[in-house]
């Protein structure tokens, strides 16, 4: 997928649902696996399609990153998350757990 360059977190999630990445991915903390459409996936399952980060304009501590993902079976989706002082750590460890494509 090629790299686009995105102003605001709104715009990717927009331009990301619009190439199919419908999905919306959220973190269990107290099963460390990450859900959508009902599944659950352990990091390992899934692939980094492509990452974004983002810093607040007036606030650096208000920062994100959203992820493109998509799991064996071939669901694709977002996930948002925090980054910096506000990051999960559990989030965290399952997302280096994940196979990243992103680069390709």
């Amino acid at each position: 997928m090629p790299k686009h360059l995105y102003s605001t977190l709104s715009q990717a999630v927009e331009a990301l649902r619009r190439l199919g990445f419908a999905a919306h991915f959220t973190y269990d903390e107290k099963t460390r696996t990450i859900a959508a459409e009902g599944r659950s996936y352990k990091g390992e399952d899934l692939r980094i399609v492509d990452h974004y980060r983002f810093e607040g304009m007036s606030d650096p501590d208000d920062s994100s990153v959203l992820y493109a993902l998509e799991g064996p079976d071939g669901t694709k989706g977002l996930l948002v998350a925090a980054y910096g002082a506000y990051a999960e750590a559990g989030l965290g460890a399952a997302l280096k757990e994940t196979k990243d494509s992103h680069g390709e």
